[in-house]
């Protein structure tokens, strides 16, 4: 085996452009693949970040809504109606609306931001900040901002900081950041503002009366979730679905991944990248086993067993494709940094991924091996004489 190693290095580095123009073929693939699916991580973590967030087991949504950014409203007797069920806690309606907010700093210039309005009286986010301002919220016009709200808002949080004092308008409506708190952006969301179920009103003065975007649940200790929402289900009108917390999240998540390109568009891009990879590693092979045909011939005249010329080429696979990895995993950890600062995603390098890449760095770099050793088959011994 360590024959075979030390002739397979020694054929790479001979050629050390031709080695080099392998390695960074590799390098390419894994950065992209490394990016591409760090984003639809991000993409997938991010739009379930306020479904995380949530203090609830069930969840009441229209039956015509998709996600989050396009729920539909429905009466809040369905929502009332699951307090006729002794495993009921609480309930806590939840609206939502794109509002317009107005950059304190700039007279004219506004910006679409993701506003929710909630029941004060029961808890219903367990996101940083949220708990400790609940008091603030009851006083009329307040709002709560979230810190990790893009910049384009404004410098809210260095402001709020200093002096404790925003004042600015939601679509026209004069408010007051009282407080902040913390939930971060989404491919949806590019920031987020929380306040009361009323200020909510008087806010999107639009919203009808007795309609809500979301209906939380919270269960007596010991209820099992699954068990009552098909019990709930099965009570309530087909106009509105049921779910427990886990399947809220795959219901946004799985709307992402399949009724929008975006998934799709990460996949392929995927695809692509490991295709490249393998391309150029496959013509490096192969033209390195194409200029040493004879010498293979020889090797085979003296002895030689064609498995054992195979395994040189495979074992130069994998020296291509583990040295490829090393850069490549090191590039895509600071292009992971660079883009989370930008787009404030949470992109984030994980151990699953890395050495799920990894596996598929080496699968890739076999896969341009096995077809170039086809070419060795040509190497007869009797092309020498």
């Amino acid at each position: 085996m360590s024959d075979r190693l030390f002739t397979a290095w020694l054929q790479l580095k001979y050629q050390k452009i031709r080695f080099l123009i392998a390695l960074s073929g590799v390098v390419f693939a894994v950065v992209i693949i490394f990016m591409q699916l760090g984003m639809r991580d991000a993409l997938f973590d991010s739009a379930v970040r306020f479904h995380n967030g949530l203090q609830g087991d069930c969840f009441i949504i229209s039956s015509r809504s998709t996600n989050l950014a396009d729920m539909e409203s429905f009466s809040q007797r369905r929502l009332s109606q699951a307090l006729a069920f002794e495993e009921v806690e609480y309930v806590n309606p939840i609206y939502f609306s794109f509002v317009q907010w107005k950059n304190p700093e700039s007279r004219n210039s506004w910006r679409g931001i993701g506003m929710f309005g909630f029941d004060l009286r029961h808890q219903t986010f367990d996101l940083p900040g949220i708990k400790s301002n609940l008091d603030r919220l009851q006083l009329i016009d307040t709002v709560l901002f979230d810190r990790d709200s893009r910049t384009e808002y404004g410098s809210i949080v260095e402001k709020f900081e200093g002096d404790n004092s925003v004042i600015t308008e939601v679509s026209n409506r004069r408010v007051k950041v009282v407080g902040l708190f913390k939930l971060g952006t989404s491919f949806a969301f590019d920031g987020n503002i929380v306040t009361s179920d009323l200020n909510f009103l008087r806010i999107s003065n639009t919203r009808e009366k007795g309609f809500i975007d979301i209906g939380l649940i919270k269960l007596k200790a010991g209820t099992d979730p699954e068990t009552f929402k098909i019990k709930l289900q099965k009570y309530l009108p087909q106009d509105v679905k049921v779910f427990t917390k886990q399947e809220f999240i795959n219901f946004e998540q799985n709307y992402w991944q399949t009724s929008t390109s975006i998934g799709f568009t990460f996949n392929l891009n995927v695809a692509l990248s490991f295709i490249v990879g393998a391309v150029v590693v496959y013509q490096i092979l192969y033209t390195n086993v194409s200029e040493h045909l004879k010498e293979f011939a020889t090797l085979k005249a003296i002895g030689y067993s064609h498995r054992y010329l195979l395994n040189i080429v495979f074992q130069q696979a994998l020296i291509i494709g583990s040295l490829g990895y090393i850069p490549g995993f090191a590039i895509a950890i600071f292009m992971y940094k660079f883009a989370q600062q930008a787009t404030l995603l949470p992109i984030e390098m994980t151990g699953q991924r890395a050495i799920n890449i990894l596996v598929a760095t080496i699968i890739m770099c076999l896969i341009a091996g096995v077809s170039a050793v086809r070419k060795m088959k040509s190497a007869n011994p009797a092309d020498i004489f």
